[in-house]
């Protein structure tokens, strides 16, 4: 017996070290440098002096910080919310489905998903460019001025939030679909013998067993948007970048337009605190709210 779990341990640690491994040089000893760097003058390439907490403390008194900083927290409002509760809309009305109609509106919804960025770029900015996009000419055959909404800092937000849950509510849609699946389909029975009204099934059957996954989802949703970048970085293009200015571009410019390695690091540091916290803390708080249920 001891011979087998000995064996058993190395057969399991063999299997676990080339990911173990790559997970180590990949993503732990880059955060731990990054950690290291953001204590330092460095520019992006090389070594520099250690500074201690200076970094940290400047971005109490850099207004692009904070602009950064209000602009994610806004885009996560408009975007983790509403994207989770669209999605739930409509993994419900596709459940409804049967057959290949089902996997037809599913494949529509899902395709933007596996689109890279730069074609979803490309397809919004034929609809909202305000020299040639097909919106503006809708609305000069309705009579009403032409709106810059890319370049305007009231509209890009909303805009921008727009076309990332466009982008990206098929994945969710998925998930909510296969948490549907997995209720058992005697509940509903049961449910429709003592004559509940869909509302009433859908508040006390569906909701509950299905919260599980809208706490996925919703955490999903919110570790992707704090981390908003491509879309952003590619509507601002030709605007006002530093008016859309979000925390990962800021780190951007930070690193690679301006080679402050330590401050752009400091930046991403103070990122990654916020993301796990806010990740755990919703979580948990979600979890907590179904428990109750």
């Amino acid at each position: 017996m001891l011979t087998n779990r000995r064996k058993d341990a190395l057969v399991a640690a063999v299997l676990v070290a080339p990911f173990l491994t790559i997970y180590l040089l990949v993503f732990v000893w880059p955060t731990v440098q990054m950690f290291e760097i953001s204590f330092t003058d460095a520019r992006l390439i090389g070594s520099g002096d250690w500074v201690g907490l200076d970094n940290y403390a400047r971005l109490d008194s850099d207004p692009r910080f904070r602009t950064a900083a209000w602009n994610t927290a806004y885009f996560v409002l408009l975007t983790v919310l509403p994207g989770t509760l669209i999605a739930l809309l409509i993994a419900l009305g596709v459940s409804r489905l049967k057959g290949r109609l089902q996997a037809a509106i599913l494949a529509l919804f899902f395709l933007p998903y596996i689109l890279p960025v730069s074609v979803v770029y490309l397809i919004w900015d034929w609809l909202l460019n305000f020299q040639f996009g097909i919106t503006m000419h809708i609305l000069d055959i309705l009579g009403i001025e032409r709106v810059p909404i890319m370049k305007t800092r009231e509209w890009f937000m909303p805009a921008v939030a727009v076309v990332t849950i466009w982008w990206t509510a098929g994945f969710s849609i998925l998930l909510f679909l296969a948490g549907l699946r997995a209720i058992p389909a005697e509940i509903y029975e049961a449910a429709a013998l003592d004559n509940a009204s869909r509302w009433t099934t859908f508040r006390r059957i569906t909701w509950p067993l299905l919260w599980p996954v809208t706490t996925l989802v919703f955490t999903i949703q919110l570790i992707a948007q704090l981390k908003i970048f491509d879309q952003v970085y590619l509507f601002s293009q030709g605007g006002r970048p530093n008016d859309n200015m979000v925390l990962v571009y800021y780190v951007f410019q930070r690193a690679f337009q301006q080679d402050q390695g330590g401050r752009a690091a400091a930046v991403a540091v103070t990122l990654f605190v916020l993301v796990v916290v806010v990740s755990v803390l919703q979580f948990q708080l979600l979890r907590l709210a179904g428990g109750r249920r």
